[in-house]
């Protein structure tokens, strides 16, 4: 009782004096961040799943892993952020599905090992809080965590005046998941013969926008401008499309014992990202005439004079995640992946690698060959 009136004395005093400094002077609004908490809650309870009850407030979450049903769980940890492309949504003004992105980012790479999502966090950085931008960043968010079936547990949300542009924010996300010791996804599951299977992107997704705005620069086009490649779109709202969440149907085909390996196509494309799950002595043989680029990369490509293979080390170019499957038994993962909402591709298969690249796509200019009818 003594400490409370002497702070309320004091405060009462500076109040009087009319000089005193708050921390809202500064530039922190203490009150927008409660606000925001508030507007928030809801969006988190909706991401609730057995181990978590995704309620807000606490300093930590914690997760049940025995009543998610784990018996012998491995913990599995991600962390991404969305790059550049949120500065087509700052500028745009379009800011509720970045964080779909966040999201997609962080699990994707979580189900690559086998692991399912089960809680979320997110940092929030901003000079000054726009509780309506930031509720609609959460937003998107808590949409991501619901099509990956984790819980949207907490986060932290930081109002730094000085370090940012007047109405710029940064974010990252972290994702926690888990896996049976047993089922986890290792190198050593894949086999000479397996088949590669390309589950089809949305889009760019959230890599290479460096290059994405530099090319729009090149253009003079504003992103309220029709896009070129989805007219009945702006080129901002197109080009923010959210990343694919592969989380649902890489796992029903994990369960159902039907995958050796998946690759996460993000920075690096195929170069650099599917050797990350190969074995020593195996390559991956891919042919070009498969599939065909989404319009928007041919559109990139064109603008930019952008060369195949730097576009297949840039971007996903229309495959956002690879999965290698036995060789008798892709008819039924086809027909599982479908059936959860995937566009499926026979890409190629796993060789020996001899003393080759580990990557080998034939036909690269193929991937491309909407830009040719342009």
């Amino acid at each position: 009782m003594t400490n409370e009136a002497t702070i309320s004395t004091s405060h009462d005093d500076a109040e009087a004096k009319g000089n005193g400094l708050t921390y809202k002077d500064a530039g922190v609004d203490i009150d927008s961040g409660n606000d925001l908490v508030e507007a928030i809650k809801p969006l988190a309870a909706s991401t609730k799943r057995p181990g978590a009850n995704a309620a807000l407030g606490g300093f930590g979450a914690v997760f049940d892993l025995a009543a998610a049903g784990y018996k012998d769980p491995l913990l599995i940890t991600a962390t991404d952020g969305v790059g550049t492309k949120l500065r087509i949504a700052l500028d745009s003004g379009i800011h509720g599905t970045v964080g779909i992105d966040l999201v997609a980012m962080c699990v994707n790479d979580l189900v690559v090992q086998g692991g399912e999502p089960l809680m979320f966090l997110d940092y929030f950085a901003t000079s000054r809080l726009d509780v309506a931008v930031a509720a609609d960043v959460v937003k998107g968010i808590a949409e991501g965590c619901t099509l990956a079936g984790c819980a949207l547990v907490g986060g932290e949300t930081a109002e730094m005046p000085g370090m940012y542009g007047a109405n710029d924010y940064d974010m990252a996300g972290f994702a926690v998941g888990a896996v049976e010791r047993a089922e986890l996804l290792t190198d050593d599951r894949i086999a000479i013969g397996d088949v590669l299977l390309g589950l089809a992107s949305s889009g760019v997704h959230s890599n290479g926008y460096s290059l994405v705005r530099r090319i729009v620069e090149r253009t003079g086009l504003g992103w309220d401008a029709p896009a070129p490649f989805a007219p009945d779109r702006s080129l901002g709202a197109a080009l923010l499309e959210p990343t694919r969440i592969y989380v649902k149907s890489c796992l029903a085909l994990h369960r159902a014992g039907l995958v050796h390996a998946l690759a996460h196509i993000t920075g690096g494309g195929f170069w650099e990202n599917i050797p990350r799950v190969l074995p020593e002595g195996a390559a991956a043989h891919l042919d070009g005439t498969v599939w065909t680029a989404p319009p928007v990369f041919s559109w990139l490509m064109d603008e930019g004079q952008v060369a195949p293979h730097e576009m297949a080390r840039t971007f996903n170019c229309g495959i956002g995640m690879v999965v290698a499957v036995p060789a008798d038994r892709v008819g039924e993962a086809k027909a599982l992946l479908e059936e959860h909402g995937e566009t499926v591709f026979t890409l190629g298969t796993i060789v020996p690698r001899d003393d080759g690249a580990p990557v080998r796509i034939d036909n690269l200019e193929a991937i491309f060959a909407e830009s040719s009818n342009r």
